[in-house]
């Protein structure tokens, strides 16, 4: 073989020798993939692959010659199995859960996660090729349809901060449920809303300050008068009247012709952060708030904006006073409580706590979207019906 790993991630994990098989295949044919925290270059080559016990023929996958990402450097896998609709395989080729279910090695096209949540015992999870495990599962599982083939995408309701409407999902919101993702992301306003409430860090936005001095009252003084939320960004200047960010006349008149990108991704903060508190303004005038106590509330939130997938801690010796955090899927309310969204490393007075929740924010009209991954699936077993396009979710066990 003439390619070779060299970068340092490759001497920390076992490596696949291709001379040594005898069901080896050359592709070769090149591949690119961008991660969320990394990205990894190579090329195809196809072999018979073991999972478990099942021997799955002729599958194709990447054989990774670049992993340039502290990622792979410190991860403790030495590869990803992705699981994901073939709509989203690189050079879309057959995932081997396909080839799985089309060589005829389980007995039903289902997949199925329980993650243990107990650090003290050994197994850590358990992954089912072909059905489901009922010891790590309680009651019924609640299926919702698949609604774009990619990831596994599914509609999700409302959710709720101790038990009162954030608002952003009232509507509907786009969600996967996604191993691969440690965290529970969804975008910046009402992950702000959430670390707020459970008194998590953030990072001051001065950007947000300003859109809520200068306009906070405008914007409530609009909700008031009935005017359509998702319009009031635009009809104040700071976004497109077609709802997409936009261009603020406050700022456009600063900026020289020769700076169009920056102003662009101005106009978009702009827009954004008027979108936030927007948001945050709508759900205090439904507690009845009054216009002091919304200004100080935005402005609070403004002071603990979430780092997009950056880590907010928590104190530890809160927990008890923490709400739960809730999200509405097929019609049922999924509770987090403090215990099960708080990440806690360490122990005694060394023990640090670290919030479930982090911002992601991606733009219409596939977003928001939100990413249910460990510590959602922690809580919850998860299945991944293929044959029926669906997303079953169960208290897990």
């Amino acid at each position: 073989m003439s390619h070779f790993c060299f970068q340092l991630a490759c001497y920390f994990h076992s490596k696949y020798k291709s001379g040594h098989s005898s069901t080896y295949k050359k592709n070769g044919k090149s591949a690119d993939i961008h991660y969320g925290t990394g990205a990894i270059s190579g090329f195809f080559s196809q072999d018979y692959v073991n999972v478990g016990d099942l021997v799955v023929k002729d599958q194709e996958f990447i054989e990774a010659t670049k992993e340039p990402s502290i990622t792979f450097l410190v991860a403790k896998f030495d590869g990803i199995l992705g699981l994901g609709f073939q709509e989203i395989s690189v050079g879309k080729a057959v995932p081997v859960w396909y080839n799985m279910v089309n060589q005829g090695l389980v007995k039903e096209p289902v997949f199925s996660f329980w993650f243990n949540r107990n650090a003290d015992e050994d197994e850590g999870g358990e992954i089912v090729f072909g059905g489901v495990d009922p010891k790590h599962y309680k009651g019924e599982h609640t299926y919702v349809p698949v609604t774009q083939k990619g990831y596994w995408q599914f509609d999700m309701g409302d959710v709720f901060i101790d038990g009162k409407t954030t608002g952003i999902c009232g509507s509907g919101c786009a969600a996967i449920a996604d191993s691969g993702t440690s965290l529970l992301a969804g975008p910046t306003g009402i992950i702000a809303e959430v670390n707020h409430a459970i008194g998590a860090t953030g990072v001051v936005s001065q950007e947000c300050k300003a859109v809520v001095a200068q306009y906070g009252e405008t914007i409530i003084e609009m909700l008031l008068a009935k005017d359509q939320p998702q319009k009031i960004c635009s009809q104040i200047g700071l976004c497109t009247f077609d709802g997409s960010r936009g261009v603020s006349m406050t700022i456009e008149s600063v900026v020289n012709e020769n700076s169009q990108e920056v102003a662009g991704s101005l106009h978009d903060a702009m827009c954004s952060t008027c979108e936030m508190a927007v948001i945050w303004m709508q759900n205090q005038l439904k507690q009845n708030a009054t216009l002091e106590r919304i200004l100080n509330y935005a402005n609070e939130l403004c002071e603990r904006l979430p780092s997009p997938m950056g880590e907010s801690a928590v104190d530890c010796g809160s927990l008890s006073t923490m709400p739960n955090v809730s999200f509405t899927i097929g019609g049922k309310v999924f509770d987090l409580s403090p215990e099960q969204y708080v990440l806690k490393v360490g122990e005694g007075e060394a023990a640090q706590c670290i919030s479930g929740f982090t911002a992601l924010d991606v733009p219409p009209p596939r977003g928001p979207l939100w990413i249910l991954g460990d510590v959602f699936m922690g809580r919850f077993h998860t299945v991944f019906d293929y044959g029926n396009l669906r997303v079953g979710f169960a208290e897990a066990a």
